[in-house]
């Protein structure tokens, strides 16, 4: 009997199968090329499109032509093409980016934002470098350019940013466009580089007609006991420790000796600023009108807080059933304001009036100064802060 010799058996895949693999392998260019240009785009110049222009010419007439020294032209440019693109990606590559800024951001104010560029490359400099950052919501941000940064190389560069509103907004990412080394190609490279910005709200100097109003209700009266102040509380001999300033020279050269002056202390002056967020009643849904009021009253609020602020006041802020309580000094200050920028005013129909506003009146009777700010006129809260010391309707 013959022997029968046994042949491996064949290994039949499914089609399915085969054209999974088929596609994959189809999209792998598409796959490479997205990821080793990610986060990159490329846009033609009014140059760069006259050139394409031209090579597609040149490219046609060698082809109905056979002309060789048509053809070397054509190589030519289209070699220019490919080094205007491997020499702008190496001048964007290896860039690395740091934002500083500034501590504190007011609507309506531009704001100088510094950028330091550094070109982490060993050899290979960057040419020809147009920086800027990509914020969401802001009215206008410039560009930074930068001519020439040489291997591992910084430099630092700044620009001006305005915010149009208050609030809270994003720096998304920094955009970084080249159009070295021919001027044919744009080439962007956009850097994630995310920084969350608040902007406060705008203050002013307060009119005139509240300035007046401020100083006749007598915020700055003095207490008679001895501290630090304005008006005279005693005359006394003249100490070791006392300092020269406050020497009285008739009262001395009168009783041929040294005698200071002791001045009255004042009060601990402190002030709460009132802001009301709630919708008037009867308004069934925010207007436009009532949005601008809200605005105009955050902007008082804003204004009077510096204000007294200055005059070195304790300040309390209320907003609503929300209170920030008594305090002094820049830090403070800037704690209010930063309430204010993320301020929203609400409708609640038949809602009663907040806790925290029907105890002002006690407030003023203790001698604190209290302001009630309205964005438009009500009645319903006027009624019930009847005792405080001023409204203001914005």
């Amino acid at each position: 009997m013959p022997k029968h010799h046994a042949y491996p058996p064949i290994r039949v895949e499914p089609l399915e199968r085969k054209a999974t693999k088929l596609t994959a392998l189809a999209m792998w260019p598409g796959m490479f090329l997205r990821w080793f240009y990610q986060n990159r785009s490329l846009r033609l110049t009014a140059e760069g499109l006259r050139f394409v222009l031209i090579t597609l010419a040149v490219g046609i007439a060698a082809l109905n032509t056979g002309n060789n020294l048509l053809y070397l032209l054509l190589a030519m440019m289209l070699a220019l093409i490919v080094v205007s693109g491997v020499l702008s990606e190496k001048c964007l590559k290896g860039l690395s980016i740091q934002r500083r800024l500034p501590a504190h951001l007011f609507a309506g104010e531009p704001a100088t934002v510094a950028l330091r560029v550094t070109n982490e490359k060993r050899h290979f400099p960057s040419f020809s470098l147009r920086i800027s950052d990509v914020v969401v919501g802001a009215a206008q941000f410039a560009a930074t350019h930068l001519l020439y940064l040489p291997p591992k190389g910084s430099m630092v560069h700044s620009y001006r940013l305005l915010f149009p509103k208050r609030g809270q907004f994003w720096v998304e990412a920094t955009k970084v466009s080249t159009r070295f080394p021919f001027g044919l190609f744009v080439k962007i490279a956009t850097l994630p580089n995310q920084a969350e910005v608040v902007a406060y709200p705008a203050h002013r100097p307060l009119p005139q007609a509240i300035l007046e109003a401020l100083e006749t209700i007598g915020h700055a009266r003095e207490a008679s006991r001895r501290g630090p102040g304005s008006g005279r509380y005693n005359l006394r001999d003249c100490r070791v420790c006392d300092d020269s300033r406050s020497v009285h020279w008739k009262t001395s050269a009168r009783q041929s000796r040294l005698v200071v002056r002791e001045t009255e202390a004042e009060d601990q002056r402190q002030v709460t600023l009132a802001l009301a967020s709630q919708a008037p009643v009867g308004m069934r849904a925010l207007t436009l009108t009532a949005s601008q009021d809200f605005e105009r009253a955050i902007t008082l609020t804003a204004s009077l807080a510096a204000h007294f602020q200055r005059q070195g006041f304790a300040m309390r802020l209320v907003m609503g059933d929300a209170e920030l309580h008594l305090g002094t000094g820049q830090d403070h200050f800037y704690r209010i304001l930063r309430v204010l920028a993320f301020s929203r005013m609400t409708v609640n129909i038949g809602a009663p009036v907040p806790s925290a506003f029907l105890t002002l009146s006690s407030d003023t009777a203790l001698g604190q100064l209290v302001i009630l700010i309205l964005p438009s006129e009500d009645v319903q809260l006027r009624a019930a802060c009847q005792g405080v010391t001023r409204i203001l309707v914005a």
